[in-house]
């Protein structure tokens, strides 16, 4: 998944997700709290190779996976591409009313846009650019 979209939560806390977006995501996909301030969102094919990764950890380790599945919500489009997203899924990520939909590869992540502005023009400098090529030997 790749692009940045920017959209508005209705009152009742629905984000319109983008075309593209919903034809890698699907019509039902999981939605769970991410390592930063933000949400990630996992089509069904990607959720379920997480949870076999899972599967295969110890138990102690299967215990820090916690988070990602008791805060997990199953989200299924509506007829407008909408899903809705849940009130603590949104506080977590400290999203209110303007949504950064961001692709990031297997993945999309839900960004209280005024946050994902902040993180982006940290991570486009250059400087952050050139370790990243050199990362990839690009």
């Amino acid at each position: 998944m790749t692009g940045v979209f920017r959209h508005t939560l209705d009152a009742k806390g629905r984000l319109f997700i983008p075309a593209k977006l919903r034809e890698e995501l699907g019509d039902t996909f999981y939605v769970t709290l991410s390592m930063e301030k933000c949400l990630s969102a996992y089509s069904l094919e990607s959720w379920a190779r997480l949870e076999e990764q899972v599967k295969g950890m110890t138990r102690k380790q299967q215990v820090i996976a916690r988070p990602l599945f008791s805060h997990a919500a199953k989200c299924e489009l509506d007829s407008q591409g909408r899903i809705l997203l849940p009130q603590a899924l949104r506080s977590f990520a400290g999203i209110e009313k303007n949504v950064a939909v961001v692709g990031v590869g297997e993945r999309a992540e839900f960004w209280d846009e005024a946050s994902w502005n902040a993180v982006d023009a940290v991570e486009t400098t250059p400087e952050n650019l050139a370790a990243l090529f050199e990362e990839l030997d690009f």
